[in-house]
């Protein structure tokens, strides 16, 4: 190790010693002014003087930092005011760590505080864990653009990260509830005596949790294989929309008419859907048209690849016009065509389909599906050729 830094160490411990120690001189001093008053009045006074100066002391420090860091080495500067209120509440505590000792309180009542600061510490450890995870987190993604044409590799590390942020912050949140509720004997007792069991407990957690830790582990297969990204295109249930918000147990899908279909996470792992952005961020897009047999197929083909060629959104990568289908009342042509990101292709698939019916109705009307009554008319009857009537008659 650095004999320095072992020194640098050294010096800082033993100014915080020598910072807390007058403190608590300054504390004791104010106790014994105050000795005149209940003992509950004196305690409240100390322990709100205490607040008082780790208040004022965290206030200078901030306004200190943002005047070094102004114009400079933004990232700090977002750090600092991230983390603001973290630091406040760990001087806060630490200022009533310091005058808890001075007031002139029961033991009972010192017991009860104490148990009340430890709790605090755990949580401000696990408020910290969080803020630390997610700084983090942010600083990574600053180096990726989602508002770009081609954001697959964007799309991929975003879903991957905040996905594996939400799970671990459930984490996170799990462990710090458990470390405080470890603090409690009684709590502990139980939680022992219950899993030491037959194992009975362990089974009827297990199953009641099954929800909860299915739903963490879909999260963490998401985030590793990513048969979804944010803002693919998918098809779920018949439903056809865009990937808007991955959560711990949910998925949030934003369908093409502003609705919301709400999917919890594992179905992406255990159920068939389709995904129409997965391999690049250039969707396809499918028009569809129902015509007479009247159509003139080249005519079509034509125009719609005029039409696509004609719009920005088109990638130039396909263009093609098929005839997929018949039946007795007309056929089935079919329009693919690709378009340069999944929010785009519904756009340009409805101008195309607009512009072809409007081509079709202005210049081959006789192309659009019509209803066919055919009347047959009887066969005309030679003059030599009897009719029945006068074969009955003859028979």
């Amino acid at each position: 190790m650095n004999p320095a830094g072992i020194s640098n160490a050294s010096c800082c411990i033993s100014m915080w010693q020598d910072i807390s120690q007058n403190l608590r001189a300054k504390l004791d001093e104010l106790r014994g002014a105050l000795s005149f008053a209940p003992a509950w009045a004196v305690s409240f006074i100390i322990l709100v003087t205490a607040f008082i100066v780790a208040w004022l002391i965290h206030a200078a420090a901030l306004v200190a930092l943002r005047r070094l860091l102004r114009g400079r080495r933004p990232y700090l500067r977002t750090i600092v005011e991230a983390t603001r209120n973290q630091t406040r509440l760990a001087l806060l505590l630490l200022a009533f760590a310091i005058a808890l000792p001075t007031t002139p309180l029961g033991y009972d009542t010192e017991i009860v505080l104490a148990r009340f600061l430890v709790l605090a510490t755990i949580c401000l450890f696990g408020w910290i864990a969080m803020t630390v995870l997610n700084i983090g987190a942010n600083l990574y993604l600053l180096r990726f653009r989602i508002d770009v044409e081609d954001n697959l590799l964007a799309r991929k590390h975003i879903t991957q990260v905040r996905v594996l942020m939400r799970v671990l912050d459930t984490v996170i949140v799990l462990l710090t509830l458990g470390f405080a509720l470890m603090t409690f004997e009684a709590v502990r007792q139980y939680g022992v005596s219950l899993f030491a069991s037959a194992g009975i407990a362990g089974v009827v957690f297990g199953l009641a949790a099954q929800p909860v830790l299915s739903n963490l582990i879909a999260g963490v297969q998401l985030a590793v294989t990513q048969p979804i990204r944010l803002e693919d295109a998918v098809t779920v249930q018949n439903e056809y929309g865009w990937i808007e918000e991955i959560t711990a147990t949910y998925v949030v899908i934003r369908l093409w008419d502003l609705r919301r279909l709400i999917v919890p996470l594992n179905f992406f792992i255990q159920q068939p859907f389709y995904n129409w952005t997965r391999q690049a961020a250039a969707n396809m897009g499918t028009v569809l048209l129902y015509l007479d047999y009247t159509a003139p197929i080249d005519r079509i083909r034509d125009k719609a690849a005029e039409l696509i060629a004609q719009s920005k959104q088109w990638t130039g990568k396909l263009v093609n016009v098929q005839v997929t289908n018949t039946s007795p009342q007309g056929i089935e042509v079919r329009v693919l065509l690709t378009a340069q990101s999944a929010a785009n292709t519904s756009d340009l698939c409805a101008e195309v389909r607009e512009k072809l019916i409007g081509f079709l109705q202005r210049e081959h009307p006789e192309a659009l599906p019509r209803r066919r009554n055919e009347v047959v008319e009887p066969r005309a009857r030679n003059k030599d050729e009897p009719s029945e009537a006068q074969g009955s008659r003859n028979a």
